[in-house]
């Protein structure tokens, strides 16, 4: 009765605020309650289920869990609120305590007649009224006036716009990964017609560099790498399929194509060569042909990875967490997991268990080969000539003339060993190959020697309906129409996990805090009204990405300062309003792209296998089956994107690993963001960044004049956009004084400095004076402001 009290002191003043079940209620359940109460039955206790509203307001007896509009008549208010350890609820061991303000808040929602509401996840998105902000001059298009009005509802104020060079910083880095030029910034400045910004915009989202941009967050979720993840982590053939992502992207491809694609590429009528690539998306899963490999528990392995990581991209869902039991926070059985992952019963995926190697790249059949127009013309030219000189042997021999038959005989040998050998130089990818589907059983306790379980056919979670498949075995290309189907399937519960990811990344949070479990674990969307607009706005358009980015980054929401306010940070320290935007630290990739853009040594061209950028002498000395060691790319290759670097799942590269990085076992909704001296390190000493400094050096000695003040503005207009205040110019220039006299008098330790890496040196450049510069230029792209998107 104390703990009552309590809780009702904390609420004084506030009875009459209106509490909601989903936002207020539901989390306090899952939480502390739905672990024993729940969806499990295997873990339930009393036969009590909190997670639906018939069992918890059922009549038990003269008493229910929940009396509608009674707290003190309802038995959960009695034990949350006992003081007696044996009936009090959480029990003590649990370590899951109620606070007095759950306590309240369940007390009030009662008292208020419990109202009960579907779990917002799994309600499709509807339309709502466009809420009438006070300020009707400040929004620029619709997002504007759901996130004012709530701005307005806390008596707060959206932040002033960013400054002009502050906003083309950002949407360069946040649409294309790439900090823009002196000549772009100077051209957005110079630009005063009032839709300046909408064209800049448009002009972006045509860049081929946009699809790498949006690739390397996709290939975060599927869990892309170049290697097999398992054993020897040996490479695999599959960057096909990562250029097929950013082909998409670049060609705006509809979001529900893009899915058909990758899920069932190979079971569309006569699939094309790109929609087979795609179909690699089940292929790049990890696996192993290690000697002691069961097939039947790896068969298991790779089928539960593929229901983790499709409920976990498209339902941000986690269903794989009823694998072993059902889920303990939401309404998925173990039968729906296996339903699940007999979908994908019928891939191809036992045959490299077998005839698997231990080289790398390693063999993981069914693979594609991928030929140019011109490549694929001259092999069916030779395929034609081989057909026709065999008819004319057929002819020789029935004509008794073996001279003529085995004359022809090596002209068919020649021409087969042509086209063999254009094949063998083809570039390899893992593809999808439809087979027999294998029986697919409920695995007791995920025990893959345990066939005690009953037999499932391919299905959706009982509790989101049934596929109407006219009664053949549904396939995996029924589940991406279901998937992507707004009226009779899904399609507005992907739409709604998909506009949140959109949104997070150009806010750094999403409308859900939960980029990746939509569940009873999740977090309900702090602005729901906005959420379900943008998902229908996704489906309305066609499943349009690039509409939605647009509507996304031409809004005033999106064009506000990041500098927040006193106020602001004690109101909303998590910027649930949106009051103001986000300042963060550039993804890996693109802190490396961003070193090479400035230096001049980024090489743009999109596409092609994996590079290998410079990595520390001997990291990958414990890679075995095989002995491996590392390469650095030669030439151009060492220059390319992050996005391109060689995906080593067990060695995955320092420098990306140091920003935080994933080594992609599973899916990544969201990349962690940690400030450590290791990543100042990288950014000190890695060969890239050091190689990267001495370009840029010898790009501000060239072009930037001779003056040591104008090479200084030279060197912060391209590495951060602005020139350099009183401050700055004394530093850097007593930094380069300093470094130039010590590299004079140590010309040794200038040549060691500027003996790294594969570009040239310029002869025509002093070498103190170049090594003082690089000095200069290293410590410029070591500034926050340079990495950090405002």
């Amino acid at each position: 009765m104390a703990i009552a009290a309590l809780a009702l002191n904390c609420s004084s003043g506030s009875f009459a605020e209106e509490i909601e079940f989903n936002r207020d209620i539901r989390p306090i359940l899952s939480d502390k309650c739905f672990a024993c109460h729940g969806p499990d039955a295997g873990s339930r206790e009393a036969d009590l289920r909190l997670d639906r509203e018939s069992s918890a307001k059922a009549d038990r007896g003269g008493y229910a869990a929940i009396a509608a509009g009674d707290s003190a008549e309802s038995e959960l208010i009695t034990r949350v609120t006992s003081v007696s350890d044996d009936d009090r609820m959480p029990p003590a061991e649990h370590g899951k305590p109620l606070s007095p303000r759950q306590i309240d808040l369940l007390t009030r929602w009662i008292d208020q007649g419990a109202p009960w509401q579907l779990s917002w996840s799994y309600v499709p998105p509807a339309h709502r009224e466009r809420p009438n902000p006070q300020n009707e001059s400040w929004p620029r298009n619709w997002v504007d006036y759901f996130i004012l009005a709530k701005i307005e509802s806390e008596g707060l104020s959206p932040s002033p716009d960013a400054d002009k060079t502050t906003l083309v910083r950002r949407i360069y880095i946040d649409l294309l990964g790439l900090p823009p030029t002196p000549a772009q910034v100077e051209d957005f400045l110079s630009d005063v017609s009032p839709d300046a910004y909408e064209r800049l915009v448009d002009r972006l989202l045509q860049s081929p560099h946009f699809g790498e941009r949006m690739a390397v967050y996709w290939l975060d979720l599927v869990r892309y790498a170049d290697t097999v993840g398992y054993h020897g982590d040996q490479e695999h053939h599959i960057w096909p399929y990562r250029d097929y992502v950013i082909q998409s992207f670049n060609e705006n491809r509809p979001f529900d194509q893009f899915t058909r694609e990758q899920l069932a590429g190979d079971l569309l009528p006569s699939p094309t060569t790109q929609q087979r690539i795609a179909s690699g998306y089940n292929r790049v899963l990890q696996t192993s042909h290690e000697g002691g490999v069961q097939p039947k528990e790896y068969l298991a392995i790779y089928a539960a990875d593929h229901v983790r990581n499709l409920s976990a991209v498209w339902m941000g869902a986690t269903l794989g967490c009823a694998q072993c039991h059902d889920h303990k926070f939401d309404p998925y059985t173990t039968k729906d997991f296996y339903a699940m992952s007999a979908f994908f019963a019928d891939l191809d995926e036992a045959r490299h268990l077998t005839e698997g190697v231990d080289l790398s790249p390693t063999i993981r059949a069914p693979e594609l080969e991928i030929l140019t127009e011109h490549e694929q013309a001259v092999v069916e030219g030779l395929e034609s000539e081989v057909r026709e000189l065999t008819e004319r042997q057929e002819r020789a021999k029935s004509g008794g003339d073996e001279n003529a038959a085995n004359s022809l005989q090596k002209d068919i040998d020649q021409a087969l060993g042509k086209a063999a050998e254009i094949r063998k130089q083809a570039p390899r990818t893992m593809v999808s190959s439809a087979i027999a589907p294998r029986v697919t059983r409920v695995l007791p306790r995920g025990n893959w020697l345990d066939e005690s379980g009953e037999i499932v056919e391919p299905a959706i979670p009982e509790f989101l309906g049934k596929l109407d498949v006219g009664g053949r075995r549904a396939t995996r290309l029924d589940l991406a129409n279901w998937l992507t189907d707004a009226h009779s399937g899904a399609g507005g519960l992907t739409a709604r996990v998909m506009a949140n990811r959109l949104w997070y990344l150009f806010f750094d949070r999403g409308l859900s805090l939960s980029l990746d479990d939509f569940g009873g674990q999740g977090s309900p969307p702090d602005q729901p009204e906005l959420l379900d607009a943008l998902s229908l706005e996704f489906i309305e358009s066609g499943w349009d990405v690039k509409r939605i980015v647009r509507t996304i980054v031409t809004s005033h929401a999106y064009r506000q300062s990041s500098l927040v306010t006193e106020e602001a940070r004690e109101r909303d320290p998590l910027n649930k309003l949106f009051a103001r935007q986000a300042r963060f630290r550039f993804p890996a990739e693109s802190v490396r792209d961003t070193a090479l853009a400035v230096s001049g040594l980024l090489e743009p061209t999109i596409g092609g296998p994996s590079a290998r950028p410079y990595q520390p002498a001997g990291y990958y000395k414990h890679l075995n089956f095989p002995v491996r060691e590392y390469q650095p790319s030669g030439s151009d290759q060492q220059w390319r994107r992050g996005l391109y670097t060689h995906w080593q799942r067990q060695y995955l590269h320092p420098m990306l690993k140091a920003f935080d990085a994933p080594t992609r076992e599973e899916c990544t909704a969201h990349r962690p963001r940690s400030n450590t001296p290791l990543a100042a390190l990288v950014l000190l000493n890695d060969p890239t960044f050091n190689e990267a400094a001495r370009a840029f050096a010898a790009r501000i000695i060239r072009e930037g004049g001779h003056a040591t003040e104008e090479r200084l503005r030279f060197a912060f207009a391209e590495a951060a956009s602005r020139a350099p205040d009183s401050e700055e110019e004394l530093v850097f220039a007593q930094l380069l004084q300093e470094s130039h006299y010590y590299y004079r008098e140590h010309p040794q330790q200038a040549s060691e400095l500027l003996a790294v890496g594969l570009a040239p040196v310029p002869q025509e450049i002093d070498r103190a004076e170049l090594a003082a510069w690089s000095c200069v230029a290293r410590t410029i792209l070591n500034l926050s402001e340079v990495t950090t998107r405002n």
